[in-house]
Formats: C-alpha cells, sequence, structure tokens
C-alpha cells in the first residue's frame, strides 16, 4: 500500500472528506496540523503551499478535489464505470461552484473574515443555496432508494456534500429544510458505520 501523509489545518475543513476515505478503508496514513498562522511558511516555494496535501510515497499533490478524485481511484469510491465517475464528477464541480459563492459566509463563521453572520446568511447563503439545492434535491429525489447522489455504492461525491450538508445544518437549523430528499440521503450516508466510528474518534481527538 502507498505511504500516505495528509497536511491539513486544524478542524475538519477541506481535509476531512479524504481522512474519511482513508478510515473507512483503514488505510494508514500520517496527519500533520498546521496552525494558520504558519501557513503559506511552513512549506517552502510556491508549489508546495497548498493546503491541504496529499503526499503519496513523497509525491505532492495539492488542491482538494485533485486530492478526493485520487483518493477515489485508488480506494474505491469513484463510482462503479467511467460514465459514473463522470457524473460524479460533475456533481462535484456543481457543488464546488457552490461552495465557493459559500466562502464569504463561511470565513465569517468561522472568524477569518469579519462580518454581520445574519446578513451574509440572507445575501450570500441563501442565493447560493437557492441555485444549488433544488438540483440536488431533484437528484436526491431520483436516487433517493439507493441511498446515495449517484450510483448505488458510497462515493467521494456523498461524502462531500454530506459533509457539507451536515455542518450547514448544525450551525443554521432549518436552512435546508426545503430539500427533504437531500437531508434523507445525507442522513443515510452519516450513518455507515465507519463514518459513525470516525465522527467519534475525529470528536475525541480534534
Amino acid at each position: 500500500m502507498p505511504s500516505y501523509k495528509l497536511t491539513s489545518f486544524k478542524g475538519r475543513g477541506r481535509a476531512e472528506v479524504a481522512r474519511e476515505m482513508l478510515y473507512l478503508v483503514d488505510a494508514p496514513y500520517e496527519e500533520e496540523r498546521v496552525h494558520m498562522d504558519k501557513w503559506p511558511s511552513h512549506l517552502p516555494g510556491p508549489d508546495h503551499s497548498d493546503v491541504p496535501m496529499l503526499e503519496v510515497n513523497g509525491k505532492k499533490l495539492g488542491q482538494p478535489f485533485a486530492i478526493y478524485r485520487f483518493l477515489a481511484h485508488e480506494l474505491g469510491f469513484a463510482g462503479s464505470s467511467p460514465l459514473e465517475a463522470a457524473q460524479i464528477d460533475s456533481l462535484a464541480e456543481e457543488h464546488r461552484e457552490y461552495e465557493d459563492e459559500m466562502d464569504p459566509l463561511m470565513a465569517v463563521l468561522f472568524g477569518y473574515s469579519k462580518g454581520d453572520k445574519a446578513k451574509m446568511v440572507k445575501e450570500v447563503g441563501e442565493p447560493a443555496r437557492d441555485r444549488y439545492f433544488p438540483g440536488l434535491e431533484k437528484i436526491a429525489k431520483k436516487h433517493g432508494r439507493s441511498g446515495h447522489f449517484i450510483g448505488i455504492s458510497l462515493t467521494w461525491v456523498d461524502l462531500l456534500i454530506a459533509e457539507h450538508v451536515s455542518l450547514i445544518d448544525h450551525f443554521f437549523p432549518g436552512f435546508l429544510s426545503d430539500y427533504p430528499n437531500v437531508m434523507k440521503i445525507t442522513k443515510k450516508i452519516l450513518e455507515t458505520p465507519r463514518l459513525v466510528e470516525w465522527a467519534k474518534k475525529r470528536n475525541e481527538n480534534h
């Protein structure tokens, strides 16, 4: 098995989906947690300043979605066929566009920038939600019986969406109440026994 090292900030953040995939298959890995005030000086050179970063046998890979895709293909979370993998990628890109819109709100929520949280929810969160979640709700309704957003087995886009939805539902209860099928699939994903184990371990250690 390859040697994996994950460099990430404290907290769940954008490395969490990678951690989940590694834990789900019991793949050993080393993790180094970096304080925000030590980045990017902690990692020398412009090619090595991405956080999170995955090292595979000493070779560095930055950018969270590149990390997710790599691990998904290596560990079995990339779908059952090339077409399914492409459908997963397509949905993941839509989700990334939505998260990019949400970034100013999340920065205020986690204290990285200043702002009125309630105002940001109205001006940033709700428009972003209303552009993305109606389409995701249709996908969830169509595939609801499988308990996954794409296909019939757990994939990295399931983990990506469930991680974000659980975070939003925790900090903004009711924000996603108009999307019951999304919430239903998210609940089922989070009830995966190994993810339940990981959540307990994560909460104890981080």
